[in-house]
């Protein structure tokens, strides 16, 4: 077995690249800030005005008395829970050392070393909602480790022995991914990925042996729910020769598009679109890598059809949007893996109407009900924003640390360490509600902060700052909630 030497130092230093979400970055644009050289040119465009749903959520108590309350099924439509980035690390890969612990402190915000416990309690509570089915939208694993996909399929068997159908399909993390690893102390070691015809055959039973139809290009497929609806499972990734991060489709697979599309008008049936990357710009600063390429096509395909809804993942952030305010709708749903750790409900009606909200997982409960004494699960709710709040704040502080201050344009700028600390609470605390499509409750707030005042002064470092104003920009809505009548 190869072996990677490196320090924890050393990882630490290649670990903030600002590509929080698996997107690549889109800044630069207009701005009254100190002067800086930077390398980056792209312009940033204005953020569209999304108009604000009144959502009317309704949620299901799992618990009454002490006693399990399972959901009456859905007349009229089907219910859809949603979901993705998951990032599962099977347990045989890591020993929770130095080098793994480092890799969750100084991630993106992924609680990597609660992965399995956080799967577990959203599988066992999804089934007192009586979902038609679970739908994961890719990113199933954490660097498409063969030994996780292999582990999170003995868990899916679980759900659909419960009675749940469950259909995937796979995300940019997911297939031929020459980063898949296991962790020892301090040390990275390679582990066996996983080729297309791998995951193919560990989720033959989830959607593709039941397929309606499949495509012969790529591990898209459709699935019937019932006589009235069908998902579109759109595979989105590039993977060959391996992994890349940007999504696309091929033309063969537009082609087969084009005959679902047909054949569902024919039938009288609903098309739902899945996939893994985003069919809208739903984030203004991570575009180029999030969005699928070319989705102009796409969106001319779906909306000649009257296809209302689209949902997706990959962005890790819970947002939604709706093209040029008219056209079609696209939810994305959060990150299971990162906090506040959520999945997503969908009622989707025989006549297209549908409601939309967020679970949070109840981890605290499955944890008490078991009897375990981590501290972190027992106060799960605390434990995790807490940390999601301290990871961003690292993201902010070390792109400060190994910034080149005093190369930055002709103007001598030096943060002082109190700046720095005030300026990376600022981007944590916005960023952290905005993670679970609530930043809209914080805005206020962080915009008094001193710390928010020194962004906007030095707009320094360039890539958090423009972040951070896109954050404060979108904080218009809570996008946990829609209701389309």
């Amino acid at each position: 077995m190869i072996r990677w030497n490196r320090s924890v130092g050393a990882i630490l230093a290649a670990v903030w690249c600002w590509m929080m979400a698996g997107c690549s970055v889109q800044t630069g644009g207009e701005s009254q800030c100190l002067s800086f050289k930077e390398p980056v040119t792209e312009t940033l465009t204005e953020p569209e005005t999304l108009k604000p749903t009144q959502p009317a959520p309704s949620e299901i108590e799992p618990f009454s008395g002490g006693k399990k309350v399972k959901a009456e099924p859905l007349e009229g439509g089907k219910r859809i829970v949603i979901m993705t980035d998951i990032h599962y690390l099977a347990a045989s890969l890591t020993d929770k050392g130095d080098m793994f612990q480092a890799m969750v402190d100084h991630g993106d915000g992924k609680l990597t070393n609660y992965v399995r416990e956080i799967t577990d309690a959203a599988l066992e509570e999804i089934q007192l909602l009586s979902p038609d089915v679970l739908v994961i939208s890719g990113d199933l694993t954490l660097q498409g480790e063969k030994l996780s996909h292999v582990e999170l399929a003995k868990k899916l068997e679980e759900v659909e022995k419960a009675g749940i159908t469950v259909a995937v399909i796979p995300g940019n993390h997911d297939i031929n991914n020459h980063s898949a690893a296991a962790y020892s102390g301090i040390d990275r070691y390679p582990a066996e990925p996983t080729s297309p015809e791998d995951f193919e055959r560990i989720y033959k039973d989830f959607g593709y042996e039941e397929a309606y139809s499949r495509d012969s290009k790529s591990l898209s497929y459709s699935y019937d729910l019932g006589p009235s609806m069908r998902l579109l499972m759109l595979d989105t990734c590039q993977y060959t020769p391996r992994s890349r991060v940007g999504g696309m489709i091929k033309t063969e697979t537009y082609q087969w598009i084009e005959k679902q599309l047909e054949e569902a008008r024919d039938q009288g049936v609903i098309l739902l679109p899945v996939a893994h990357h985003n069919l809208l710009d739903q984030s203004k600063v991570y575009v180029d890598d999030c969005t699928i390429e070319h989705s102009s096509e796409l969106i001319d395909m779906l909306e000649g059809d009257n296809i209302s809804l689209f949902l997706s993942g990959h962005l890790h952030v819970q947002h939604f949007m709706q093209n040029n305010d008219i056209g079609i709708y696209e939810i994305v749903t959060s990150s299971l893996s990162t906090p506040p750790c959520q999945y997503g409900v969908l009622e989707y009606m025989e006549d297209e109407t549908f409601a939309y909200n967020t679970n949070k997982v109840n981890i605290e409960k499955w944890a008490k009900k078991r009897q375990i004494r981590d501290k972190n699960l027992i106060n799960f709710n605390t434990y995790s924003l807490s940390t999601l709040n301290r990871i961003f704040y690292n993201q902010s502080y070390d792109a400060m640390k190994d910034s080149r201050e005093e190369e930055a344009g002709e103007i001598f700028v030096q943060l002082t360490e109190k700046e720095k600390q005030q300026m990376s609470k600022a981007y944590a605390d916005m960023n952290e509600a905005c993670y679970g499509g609530r930043a809209f409750e914080v805005v206020e707030e962080v915009v008094k902060q001193p710390g928010y005042r020194l962004w906007q002064e030095y707009c320094y470092p360039i890539i958090p700052y423009e972040y951070l104003e896109y954050i404060v920009e979108d904080a218009v809505m809570d996008y946990n909630h829609l209701t389309v009548d």
